[in-house]
């Protein structure tokens, strides 16, 4: 019997979708709950979408999940995975352990145990420092007192960093006393009204709302600087068993605390080693990502954070234990994976629409492997058009041509 996966977003996040036609692709049946708009509905591989309305988002996963009746749920981003842990909160008060919701949101996320730690940034470096994963000193700051305390101990730079935040959103590196208070305030105060009406109006993302009319504040954590390289892993587990991994060091990003657009994939025995050690501990399930800084001056991998969450390198099926959908498809369905061809022989992947979007004419898109979903061209045509609206950095014309020597479809 073919099984059901919900992907479940809050975002208009592209890589979402090249998730669901990743999935498609292991053999399953593919549903989504997201924003009206989503590229998820531009893509064949998905049967079903769910609306997600960001007013009444607990709402909005309760009747997707209903309907669907899905055999596991992914979330596709940070506030995604936070609304599933909100539901079985409330499943666990309204029904007891033995609620059926609870029960696959478990089986999708793994232990309920872990849902406070991966939330929180200052809990999960603890965790992982427990469990002997090198990983810097990491505090939470309630007040610019005790974030002087924190930088007297361990100097400038500093990274600091607001709870449920993803993409650098609630990053910021400070160098000085005067920069660390300044980005303590910023990145603690609820959003702006005004921001948060912007966003719901112009990008129909209402994620902001709530938080700002309630006036929500953020946990912000410090965190001792690490200088070097940043990597990221992504793992496919399935009750504490990490099922296949896909290591890379990050070549480019948007931004210099955006997400990445070229990554090289890499053999990191620590980085396994700390993914494993830390998905065994929380008990984890489903598909996680792993944040890690490369030391300069030694190459050793230093854990910085936990993405509980599909991330954008999720989908890329690059053969035996770096298939991530199928390895997790497989454990769903109790049978050995099957064995796919790689997407790509080259260890450069440059991330479509990213890579493109922060350089028409980067070298990595000839260079690298450019993973263009050539397959789904509304797809590509519904990217295309959003960029076009979002941006006037866009040329009518040229850049599209530079995406890649194969042509775009037709408009």
């Amino acid at each position: 019997m073919q099984a059901t996966v919900l992907v479940a977003t809050t975002r208009r996040w592209f890589p979402t979708a090249r998730l669901a036609m990743a999935l498609a692709n292991a053999g399953c049946n593919v549903e989504a709950v997201c924003p009206v708009r989503h590229a998820l509905g531009n893509t064949a591989a998905v049967n079903r979408i769910h609306a997600y309305h960001g007013l009444t988002p607990l709402m909005s996963f309760t009747a997707a999940i209903a309907a669907a009746k899905p055999d596991l749920v992914i979330p596709g981003d940070d506030l995604a995975t936070c609304h599933l842990h909100q539901l079985h909160s409330k499943a666990q008060q309204d029904d007891g352990k033995s609620s059926a919701l609870c029960a696959l949101i478990e089986r999708s996320l793994g232990a309920a145990e872990s849902f406070p730690v991966v939330y929180a940034r200052s809990s999960f470096i603890q965790v992982a420092q427990e469990e002997g994963v090198r990983a810097p000193k990491t505090e939470v700051v309630a007040n610019p007192r005790a974030l002087k305390t924190f930088t007297t101990q361990t100097g400038f730079p500093v990274v600091l960093k607001a709870n449920g935040t993803s993409g650098g959103d609630g990053v910021r590196v400070v160098r000085t006393m005067e920069e660390a208070e300044r980005a303590f305030h910023a990145l603690q105060a609820p959003p702006l009204l005004a921001r948060a009406v912007k966003r719901a109006l112009v990008n129909q993302d209402q994620a902001l709302v709530w938080p700002s009319l309630l006036r929500r504040r953020s946990v912000v954590n410090a965190q001792a600087f690490v200088s070097g390289r940043e990597a990221t892993s992504t793992v496919a587990c399935w009750k504490g068993t990490v099922l296949a991994g896909i290591h890379c060091e990050v070549i480019n990003k948007a931004d210099l605390s955006g997400h990445a657009t070229v990554v090289r994939v890499v053999d990191n025995a620590e980085m396994s080693a700390a993914a494993e050690a830390v998905v065994r501990r929380l008990n984890l399930s489903g598909l996680h990502g792993f944040d890690f800084m490369l030391e300069a001056d030694t190459g050793n991998a230093h854990l910085i954070e936990i993405n509980p969450r599909a991330t954008q390198v999720g989908h890329l099926s690059l053969g035996p234990e770096r298939d991530l959908p199928a390895a997790l498809y497989a454990a769903m369905c109790g049978q050995t994976p099957q064995a796919v061809p790689k997407v790509t022989e080259k260890d450069t992947i440059a991330l479509f629409p990213q890579e493109w979007i922060r350089d028409p004419a980067s070298p990595f898109l000839q260079s690298g492997y450019h993973d263009v979903p050539w397959e789904e061209p509304e797809l590509i045509r519904m990217c295309v058009r959003q960029r076009r609206k979002q941006s006037a950095w866009y040329s009518p014309k040229g850049r599209l041509e530079a995406l890649s020597p194969v042509r775009l479809p037709r408009q």
